[in-house]
């Protein structure tokens, strides 16, 4: 694996970026299980965490949107501080920017939440939902692109453990887009999100506990 070695100067910002890393996708995963549990409505078996953004509380996930986002591009710069690609912490980049984008342009309301919406998707697509769909696929390619590039820059272990984050990642996201209501392709994305941010929260510790930053 090759590391770059940092002024001590930066080191402390650069273990900040990291711990950011470290931090999103807690933030992002109990954010949104609490709401879910808490939320009049909502099914695990039938929503992603998007729809949450709708209804007199999702001022709650549009902020876990915009937090996440900006707690991966840091992470994304922390990364950059101490491995030499450049494509990965890019498109880990791109990815924070489409968590931003997620939480600007909100998803419809579908099947049922929030409470009085009708069943089953909508029957047509607003802008704004229009403009979070592209964002997440866009953003979404862009996290499995990441995994895959930072991974080559990561002893063998490490490696492989990224590109298979990557492409249960990958799975995850074409079972959605695929337009199945299936329960276990719904709960199958929510595990591939955890994947994902588990990944990068791994990534972020090893690279911390390594001494990578300084």
């Amino acid at each position: 694996m090759t590391t770059t070695t940092l002024p001590t100067s930066t080191f402390s910002s650069t273990r900040t970026l990291l711990t950011c890393g470290i931090l999103a996708g807690p933030v992002f995963v109990a954010t949104g299980v609490v709401q879910g549990l808490t939320r009049a409505g909502f099914d695990f078996t039938r929503h992603p965490a998007s729809v949450l953004s709708n209804g007199s509380l999702g001022f709650v996930q549009i902020t876990n949107f915009l937090v996440t986002g900006l707690l991966t591009i840091a992470a994304a710069a922390g990364i950059r501080r101490v491995l030499p690609g450049r494509w990965g912490p890019r498109l880990l980049t791109g990815y924070g920017i489409s968590l931003l984008c997620a939480g600007v342009f909100r998803a419809d309301p579908q099947d049922g939440f929030p409470a009085g919406t009708p069943a089953g998707p909508p029957s047509s697509i607003s802008w704004h939902g229009t403009l979070h769909f592209a964002a997440g696929g866009i953003g979404f390619l862009a996290l499995v692109g990441a995994c895959f590039a930072i991974g080559s820059h990561l002893a063998p272990a490490r490696a492989w453990y990224s590109r298979l984050s990557g492409l249960l990642f990958l799975a995850g996201f074409a079972g959605v887009a695929s337009g199945s209501a299936s329960p276990a392709v719904t709960l199958g994305f929510w595990a591939a999100v955890v994947v994902a941010f588990t990944w990068l929260a791994a990534t972020s510790t090893y690279l911390l506990s390594r001494g990578e930053a300084r």
